[in-house]
């Protein structure tokens, strides 16, 4: 016997957007997620595409990259009444899956004090989003397998079942292919979950896009602490992030920026900042005596001594010199390539150096993106 499901009214914030044109999709696209790099713009045409659909789509890309985010967009565009329950497959254990998909009814075991709705049951006229679905073990995978292609569910200890409908959307940074061939994946359940396959960029392939990231956390850290300001990131920290590898994608970048807010509130932070403090953890120390900013190029001069004279008779009486020649040479070749418009070679002259004795530093210092290498 089938039984048929009435929803309850979604929770407003999870609930999908009425219908809405192509303006307001893409707006609401930039809002959750910022980019608009190349990959990025050809994956929210795909979402923009994808989401009126009940077809499944299975959102591949690696750990920290927003696979998360896509799902929720494909939600919020798709027209549907119903909630998105995100479920990441790889927290629940092996021993309790069946009963968190399924539901259960009163007495069907120990402690089973009352009827209680399955995962897929929650889903019902909205979308089911099962993250890591790769680390699904096999038996489950057979019984989520009959869900999808009977859209029912019996709960445990239940003699009915009950007819659903929801939009299932999967997500996993594994290779599915290559765990069929090992066995380790049912074939037939990914035929049925990559009707739409959707790539998700790492964030090493959408570096323009950097800025606007940073801006969209920090502006998600600001929300309730308006009286904190917040961190500034001068040219030569953007150029040193975009030197960075980011193997954590969005993730490890949202790490970043929570230290900044925390560490350097209202504060300029340079490349220097970003090394010691961001990317490797350091506190700064208050407590040392801050020296004199690094001289301008419009003011070549070496500072007189006297600047420093009280730097070394208070605290400690210590200055790291070698940072501080490392900033000074930050803000020269900065400016100089400023000016040159990105041009090494005419920056190389300019500093009286060799073409390669400035790729080296540039190199160094993270200052060697978005610059032209012409004579």
């Amino acid at each position: 016997m089938v039984k048929h499901f009435i929803p309850q009214p979604a929770h407003p914030s999870a609930s999908a957007e009425p219908a809405a044109d192509a303006g307001r999709a893409q707006l609401l696209l930039d809002r959750l997620i910022p980019g608009n790099a190349a990959p990025m713009q050809a994956m929210k045409r795909m979402i923009t595409m994808l989401a009126p659909t009940a077809a499944p789509v299975l959102v591949q890309g690696p750990s920290g990259a927003g696979k998360e985010l896509v799902a929720q967009a494909l939600h919020r565009l798709s027209g549907r009444q119903g909630q998105i329950v995100a479920v990441n497959c790889a927290a629940i254990p092996a021993d309790l899956l069946e009963g968190e998909f399924f539901g259960a009814e009163r007495g069907a075991y120990t402690g089973a004090d009352r009827t209680r709705e399955g995962l897929i049951e929650q889903a019902h006229g909205g979308t089911l989003f099962l993250d890591e679905i790769g680390d699904l073990p096999l038996g489950m995978q057979a019984k989520l397998l009959r869900v999808l292609e009977t859209r029912t569910v019996r709960r445990l200890g239940g003699a009915a079942s009950v007819q659903l409908d929801f939009r299932l959307v999967a997500a996993t940074h594994r290779d599915l292919a290559a765990m069929v061939t090992e066995g380790t994946f049912r074939e037939d359940l990914y035929f049925r979950l990559s009707v739409f396959p959707l790539r998700v960029p790492p964030l090493a392939e959408r570096l323009d896009d950097l800025p606007l990231i940073m801006q969209h956390l920090l502006d998600a850290e600001a929300q309730g602490r308006l009286d904190v300001a917040q961190p500034v990131f001068d040219g030569s920290a953007l150029r040193a992030l975009a030197a960075h590898p980011w193997s954590g994608n969005v993730r490890e970048l949202r790490t970043v920026v929570q230290r900044a807010c925390m560490l350097f509130p209202g504060r300029k932070v340079g490349a220097r900042e970003v090394a010691e403090n961001l990317l490797r953890f350091a506190c700064p120390a208050a407590e040392n005596p801050a020296w004199p900013e690094a001289p301008l190029p419009k003011d070549p001069a070496l500072d007189d001594p006297a600047r420093f004279a009280a730097v070394f008779e208070q605290g400690t009486g210590r200055i790291d010199l070698r940072g501080y020649l490392r900033d000074i040479e930050v803000v020269m070749i900065t400016a100089a390539l400023d000016a040159q418009h990105g041009c090494v070679s005419r920056t190389a002259d300019t500093l009286g150096l060799r073409r390669t004795t400035l790729i080296e530093k540039m190199r160094k210092y993270g200052l060697g993106r978005q610059v032209s290498f012409l004579p």
